[in-house]
């Protein structure tokens, strides 16, 4: 059965690859259809006691892996809405949670308590999925790892210790937040234990003919390491010393850091392929059932107002997030492994104690949750991300050298999401130590642009040292996968009119030199200021689509731009020059804004609206 459970897992994961659907509604529908209520081949007396260590164990891999990919470096990008996720957010999610499930279903303030806590908790083993298939700003992806890393962890040990002080034996709610500290301190404590053990180990390089290899198995030793020592001192630490290990090897730089990653990644997937699909296997639909109505409008509810009012609470004021990415953070916050396998231990333990009701009420209402969030927010993931036009278009350069880093680096200032593909190895390194998003291959290959997601990309640039590669993949971006803007680095100016018989805007190395120094010479101090933007000031170029603003003048506009900022150039039908005051916008015409930072974004945003 394990090995039925497990091949049909890795099936599944690789129809949600193949189909771009989160592997999470794959996983949930395996699991009921071999479940006692199909096909009864999954049951709790199939795996008996090992359940338990098999779960806690595959979690602790888990959240290791998310936890070790969550770079400190990209959590300030959106550290203001990740930190209110994590806190208001979860306070909100928790209290709001508690008080639906006790007037909705009736449930003992303890009970709804308890299912509150571990409602919190959205995690890794639903997000991650999710964002493979929905390419986000990284903004809405760090605040939605964050929160599902942390809150994994919070709701855990909440919910354990709400159980064992409030549930059990009623010692009072200081007790419980005495214990809530402990637990946490104790997993803290053997998270930087761990790490420190194997950062040492790993400094020493014990197995120099085996570097990588040795580097990924103490690596995933300290998550299965300090996972098992903190719970030996205090139950759900565990997951707590997991995530700390993980943030702080993840952020430690270590050598073979890729490669570390994507060994984490691969066992996350087999562990999550078996145990999400045993778990689901064990989704009581019968306790769901006998909720009624109740766990209907709690579903509603937690969907339709508590997350939604949770992303408003978290995005308030932060400006980077468009109304749209709000409304992506707000449609998707499923729940998945923690809560599923701690209810379950929870209603095994209640019914052991001769409380059988409050095991089912407390299995039904988190089971529904999770069978409700997972199917819909995490099934319709994608469609949601397309309706709301979150999936940024990509800027693929291909070519890592210092030309390649340098562009990318002049448009990740400017918000574009770049991705760089580079197939050698030194300058793989250098481009993911500068911070790139680099994706490893030839890019002459066509799957390895497709792998990429040049079908999602509104520029391609080639920008090897060898023109001929860069003319292939001119090629293949143009004929086979239809990208409008290619642009070509072209380092022998003979070979421009290849280039430009495919349509493809040709760079030649000596030309572009040649005005880099004209420019210097005639004009240095605005060229100083073009070198320097995303530091306070920048230059965009957008298409007028505000249907309120066309056929109107500049000078009736005028009022619409911020101070601190002009209209420089007006294009329309391929001549740009610089605007009268008389000049009437039509729609589609390309203005060019430069100015401060703040006042050019704000003056895109009211000319060109995203929402």
């Amino acid at each position: 059965m394990v090995a039925i459970v497990l091949i049909l897992g890795l099936v599944a994961q690789l129809l949600a690859s193949r189909l771009q659907i989160p592997s999470i509604v794959f996983y949930l529908a395996l699991g009921i259809v071999l479940g006692p209520e199909v096909l009864g081949l999954v049951t709790l007396d199939t795996f008996g006691e090992g359940l338990e260590t098999i779960v806690g164990l595959s979690v602790a891999i888990i959240v290791f892996d998310g936890a070790f990919a969550l770079k400190l470096r990209r959590i300030r990008e959106a550290e203001t809405t990740a930190l209110r996720l994590v806190t208001v957010g979860a306070v909100v999610t928790f209290l709001g949670t508690t008080v639906a499930i006790r007037v909705l279903e009736g449930a003992e303030w303890e009970i709804a308590m308890v299912a509150g806590a571990l409602l919190v908790a959205t995690g890794p083993t639903v997000i991650t999925p999710i964002l493979d298939v929905v390419r986000v700003r990284d903004h809405v992806a760090i605040a939605l790892e964050t929160e599902g890393i942390v809150n994994d962890v919070t709701a855990a040990i909440a919910a354990v210790v709400i159980f064992d002080t409030l549930l059990l034996d009623d010692l009072g709610i200081h007790v419980t937040l005495l214990s809530f500290i402990e637990r946490f301190g104790v997993g803290v404590a053997a998270g930087v234990l761990a790490t420190g053990i194997i950062y040492g180990l790993l400094e020493t390089d014990i197995t120099p003919e085996h570097q990588i290899r040795s580097a990924q198995f103490l690596v995933l030793s300290a998550a299965i390491g300090s996972f098992a020592a903190a719970e030996a001192v205090a139950a759900e630490a565990g997951v707590a010393a997991a995530a700390t290990a993980g943030v702080l090897l993840g952020n430690l730089h270590l050598d073979h850091e890729q490669e570390i990653e994507e060994f984490a990644r691969n066992a996350t997937i087999i562990v999550l392929s078996f145990v999400f699909v045993s778990l689901a296997a064990l989704i009581d639909l019968n306790a769901i059932r006998r909720l009624g109505v109740g766990a209907i409008v709690l579903v509603l509810f937690l969907m339709l107002v508590l997350r939604p009012l949770v992303a408003i609470i978290s995005t308030l004021g932060v400006d980077q997030f468009t109304w749209p990415e709000r409304l992506f953070l707000a449609g998707v916050g499923p729940r998945g492994i923690i809560p599923a396998s701690v209810a379950t231990l929870f209603a095994i333990e209640l019914e052991l104690a001769g409380n059988v009701e409050a095991g089912q009420l407390l299995l039904g209402t988190v089971f529904a949750v999770i069978l409700a969030t997972a199917a819909i927010e995490g099934g319709l993931a994608r469609q949601i991300g397309s309706f709301l036009g979150v999936s940024p278009m990509r800027t693929i350069i291909v070519g890592g050298g210092r030309v390649g880093r340098a562009l990318a680096q002049r448009l990740e200032n400017r918000g574009e999401f770049v991705v760089i593909v580079e197939d050698d190895d030194e300058q793989t390194e250098q481009a993911r130590s500068a911070g790139f998003t680099v994706y490893q291959g030839d890019g002459t290959d066509g799957d390895v642009l497709r792998e990429a997601g040049v079908d999602d990309a509104k520029i391609v640039v080639a920008a090897t040292q060898a023109d001929d590669k860069n003319l292939l993949i001119c090629q293949l971006a143009r004929t086979k996968f239809g990208v409008e803007s290619v642009i070509a680095r072209v380092n022998d100016p003979a070979n421009v009119d290849a280039f430009e018989t495919i349509d493809v805007t040709a760079i030649d190395s000596p030309t572009a030199t040649a005005v880099a120094i004209d420019d210097e010479i005639e004009r240095p101090e605005l060229t100083h200021w073009m070198n320097e933007l995303g530091d306070s000031h920048d230059v965009q170029e957008i298409e007028v689509t505000a249907d309120d603003l066309v056929g109107k003048s500049i000078e009736e506009v005028n009022s619409e731009i911020p101070d601190g900022c002009i209209v420089a150039t007006i294009g329309r039908d391929g001549d740009a020059r610089v605007p009268s005051s008389d000049d009437r916008l039509e729609r589609n015409d390309r203005l060019t804004f430069i100015g401060d930072e703040d006042a050019v974004r704000r003056a895109v945003n009211r000319f060109h609206p995203r929402d």
